[in-house]
């Protein structure tokens, strides 16, 4: 358990590196990442290489006892590059070229850039092969940002035309499997097919769909041209990528077969500012909300393996609508938060405000002139409080997956539908009750989990449903949430009524469905208390399954809400509308507790608790106090039973025997 920090010497004075790297040995840092924006500055013309000043900051990272993480360049080529290929540029939805003059504005499939980044990736690559210093790699920085996974240049064309050919076979299967017949959408060739440019209305679902998945696809693939050669070079290092937070491009888990382990960049203030809904508060801008953060740190984390935080918010930050101060204490809050979720690193981004370009409004440890700032005490305090753990163990799961959040979104039937809201009125009632949640894809091995959690499964067919059928029947416990099951993959839906394959599971069918705007009373009846719902709705036709909860308003009053069934040696719930948190907190608890999950009671909104290796974290983001109470004889090994606001305990016990009030 460590942390690190992000680098740029080629920003800065040659007479100031060695300082500044001394300050970074002080305050505990093991990881300096570096070099993700420099292939301008290694290779300023073509052919003519300056690795000098790279090697001597490499150096410097050792001689003070830390080890250096490189990225490869290629989210920034220089402007000579695309001078003398302008290919490699990407392309907008209607036509516009992505110039060169910021990052990110390169086609994962076009050939020429693929050929430049072997050749630089290679050089690089090589360079460092045989120092010790040099510990792992980052493949190029944030694939995708700034909208970026989905390119409509003619070279995306040819490369989707091949990816349909290699899926469908034929243009008979693909009319088929997208039902073309509507709207006179046919196709008599793959050679017609073009990526959905502009049209007067909707484009067809499952053309957007499968272009959502080829794009991801594309992506994967050209981070795999990176971590080939990076182990090519030397089969020690490790190769990760760091993704972003609340990201629906990209298909994460796609990428995760190619890499030792996943990275993302953790910035709460950002977060809760431009991708949540509802408005923060005033806590939330200054510490951010923990479940938005928590779900990504679970996201990111494999069942079996760890995550990196690759850049940690060290202060105010650019680029949110507003830029507040975090609160003193966050930093180390937000890195203690990160290691109770399983983080083995957390790397502060950066270690100086630059006095140049597009961030210069983003903070780092370190102010412009090289004094410290707000973040740097408090990186170092969390460095020295640290210490080693082994992974999360997780007896929940919550099920996640890219293509059931490009279907819900391709076709939301209503402008408040979220996935990443809705996944998470799930998520957040676990973490409420103090219980760690893996976030995994549907075909994940589910055996070892007592609960799963599956808001919005949309997408089913039957091998998806076998698989949740053998797991429940072998004593496992499911929580089914709503828009489960009306699909195929290929974005159509069944010949049955929802849940699909999944009805004779669940033993219900959904009979009607609607989406409802805010001003529309939503309530069910759940166990004699009435509750809140939004947004969505279904009611439900049981056949075997039991009502247990029934709607309260509008034309489904008194018809059932939620249903539950016995299976073999487990069980399933499926519930029909979004829950507010009253209803999921009283949905999850009963679950955790019918699967013998030991929880906490409901947890302080801000406050959550986390279980790692025998250890107990209890994070407040909130800027009240929270006493905690425990066992006798029980060791606080970081804080004590006051919890400040944004402060943080580590606590020798389990998570149900804490008392958080």
């Amino acid at each position: 358990m460590t942390t690190g920090v992000c680098y740029f010497p080629e920003h800065w004075p040659r007479e100031r590196w060695e300082r500044d790297v001394e300050q970074m040995a002080e305050a505990g840092v093991e990881y300096v990442r570096m070099a993700e924006f420099s292939w301008g500055r290694v290779e300023p013309a073509r052919g003519e290489f300056d690795f000098e000043w790279l090697d001597a900051a490499v150096e410097l990272v050792g001689e003070y006892g830390m080890q250096a993480v490189l990225c490869t360049p290629t989210a920034t080529p220089p402007k000579w590059l695309v001078d003398e290929r302008p290919e490699i540029l990407q392309v907008d939805r209607d036509g516009t070229t992505r110039n060169w003059g910021s990052r990110r504005f390169t086609c994962f499939n076009s050939d020429a850039y693929r050929q430049e980044t072997e050749r630089i990736v290679r050089r690089f690559t090589e360079r460092y092969a045989d120092d010790p210093r040099v510990v792992g790699w980052q493949t190029d920085n944030e694939f995708g940002c700034h909208d970026t996974v989905r390119c409509y240049c003619d070279d995306c064309a040819d490369a989707f035309r091949d990816w349909l050919r290699e899926k469908y076979g034929s243009v008979a299967d693909l009319n088929a499997a997208w039902g073309t017949t509507f709207w006179s959408q046919q196709y008599d060739s793959f050679a017609a097919v073009e990526p959905p440019r502009p049209t007067p209305a909707e484009q067809h679902p499952s053309r957007l769909l499968d272009y959502y998945r080829f794009a991801s696809d594309s992506v994967a693939e050209y981070n795999r041209l990176h971590a080939d050669l990076v182990r090519e070079a030397n089969d020690d290092w490790f190769v990760t990528h760091n993704f972003m937070g609340d990201f629906a491009g990209l298909d994460a888990h796609a990428l995760a077969d190619d890499l030792d382990f996943l990275a993302w960049d953790s910035y709460p203030t950002g977060f809760v500012q431009d991708r949540r809904q509802g408005d923060p508060t005033a806590d939330e801008l200054r510490a951010g909300d923990p479940d938005e953060v928590g779900m990504n740190h679970d996201l990111y984390r494999g069942p079996e393996t760890p995550f990196w935080v690759m850049e940690q918010q060290p202060g105010d930050v650019n680029w949110p609508p507003h830029a507040p101060q975090p609160a003193d204490g966050a930093m180390r809050l937000w890195a203690h938060h990160a290691v109770a979720h399983g983080a083995d690193a957390v790397l502060y981004f950066r270690w100086r405000r630059c006095r140049q370009g597009q961030e210069q409004y983003h903070a780092g440890l370190r102010k412009a002139d090289g004094s410290p700032d707000r973040g740097y005490h408090e990186a170092a305090r969390a460095a020295d409080e640290l210490f080693d753990l082994d992974p999360v163990d997780a007896p929940v799961a919550v099920l996640h997956d890219y293509e059931n959040l490009w279907a819900t979104e391709i076709q939301p039937h209503s402008p408040d539908w979220n996935y990443w809201a809705h996944l998470r009125a799930y998520y957040g009632a676990v973490r409420r009750h103090g219980v760690q949640a893996d976030v995994v894809h549907p075909d994940a091995d589910l055996s070892d989990y007592a609960l799963v959690v599956a808001p919005a499964l949309h997408l089913v067919d039957e091998s998806r449903a076998a698989a949740l059928r053998e797991y429940v029947a072998a004593g496992g416990r499911v929580l089914f949430g709503a828009r489960t099951g009306p699909k195929d993959p290929a974005n159509k839906l069944h010949d049955a009524p929802a849940p699909g394959p999944l009805a004779d599971l669940v033993g219900a069918t959904v009979d009607q469905h609607e989406s409802l705007p805010e001003p529309v009373e939503t309530r069910v009846e759940y166990d004699g208390v009435s509750y809140d719902y939004r947004t969505w709705a279904e009611w439900l036709a049981p056949g075997d399954a039991r009502a247990v909860a029934t709607h309260e308003s509008g034309v489904a009053d008194g018809r059932p809400a939620v249903v539950e069934r016995d299976v073999g040696d487990g069980a399933v719930t499926y519930c029909g509308v979004w829950p507010e948190p009253e209803l999921a907190d009283a949905l999850v608890s009963d679950a955790l507790d019918a699967a013998g999950v030991r929880r906490t009671g409901r947890l302080p909104e801000l406050v959550r608790v986390a279980e790692r290796d025998g250890f107990t974290w209890v994070t407040n983001f909130g800027g009240d106090p929270v006493d905690v109470s425990v066992p006798a004889g029980t060791e606080f090994v970081v804080g004590g039973s006051t919890v400040d606001g944004f402060d943080v305990a580590v606590v020798d016990a389990a998570p149900s025997d804490l008392d958080c009030s």
